[in-house]
């Protein structure tokens, strides 16, 4: 009897898309797969498709872009041309680089409660999401500000904070620290690693391989459109045709493979630590 395989949670087939009145596709024939609870790290050089990847997860690519879309994407069992973006909001969030851009309500409190209260759910359920969304992540004294009196780290979490309140089963978010100093992107970054931990399937697009490499599953790497490679973030990145694309590899990896070439002996770190504990296990 062959096994049967668990229902992913995201299930793309031979996706192509092209942009309206564009003649070149920004997606080709792409194949992507994630098991719930997974944490995906998705990067690759500016204008490789990225960002549509993302669009197209949560429906609004086609159904908001229009534009020449083949194959299929399915959310939860649901296919994304036929499910309205609404329904698929419920269980993709989607959270974009600049949180300016999606914060709208004079307090953080009824920006969090703003999804919600568009579900018509009961005013308890409400407060309960809000409250709940506040404290995962770690907001709840700034309820009462207004966004526009936070910083970019404190505006990004109220971002997910809005999401979270819609109970969403994928995070999808891309490049949510590309406009933050580093002390708040490492912020953020830990707390998608502390949502994937309680059971959220997190699809992140990211540039700092540096700060997240370490903590994710997976890492798919898309090159013109295509997926390039999809791995082990330890096979991936240490790769000969990753390097080839020109992806900003973490220093860890690269002092990695210059050791390894003057040793002999493949070494595939990605933190800091792994490196320095071989180092000082070194006999000369």
């Amino acid at each position: 009897m062959l096994p049967v395989m668990a229902l992913a949670i995201i299930e793309v087939r031979g996706l192509s898309y092209t942009y309206p009145e564009s003649d070149a596709p920004s997606l080709i024939d792409v194949n992507f797969r994630a098991e719930p609870g997974e944490f995906v790290l998705v990067t690759g050089p500016s204008g490789c498709g990225k960002t549509t990847f993302c669009r197209a997860l949560n429906g609004l690519i086609p159904n908001s872009y229009g534009g020449d879309f083949k194959g299929t994407v399915m959310v939860d069992g649901l296919l994304t041309t036929s499910t309205p973006v609404y329904e698929l909001a419920q269980r993709v969030g989607l959270v974009f680089q600049n949180p300016e851009n999606e914060l709208f309500c004079t307090t953080v409190e009824r920006e969090v409660a703003f999804g919600p209260e568009n579900l018509a759910l009961p005013r308890e359920e409400i407060a309960m999401r809000v409250e709940e969304a506040l404290e995962i992540v770690g907001i709840t004294h700034l309820k009462e500000k207004s966004p526009e009196e936070l910083s970019g780290g404190e505006q990004q979490k109220v971002a997910i904070a809005a999401l979270l309140a819609m109970k969403p089963k994928v995070l999808v978010l891309d490049e949510p620290t590309a406009n933050l100093d580093p002390v708040s992107a490492k912020s953020v970054l830990e707390l998608m690693h502390k949502l994937n931990k309680n059971g959220v399937t997190v699809i992140l697009v990211e540039h700092r391989l540096e700060m997240i490499s370490h903590l994710v599953d997976r890492c798919v790497v898309f090159e013109g459109g295509r997926v390039a490679a999809d791995g082990p973030p330890r096979e991936v990145l240490y790769s000969d045709k990753v390097s080839e694309l020109g992806v900003g590899l973490p220093k860890v990896v690269q002092v990695s493979k210059r050791l390894s070439s003057l040793i002999g002996e493949p070494l595939r770190f990605l933190t800091p630590e792994e490196l320095a504990t071989y180092i000082r296990g070194m006999s000369y």
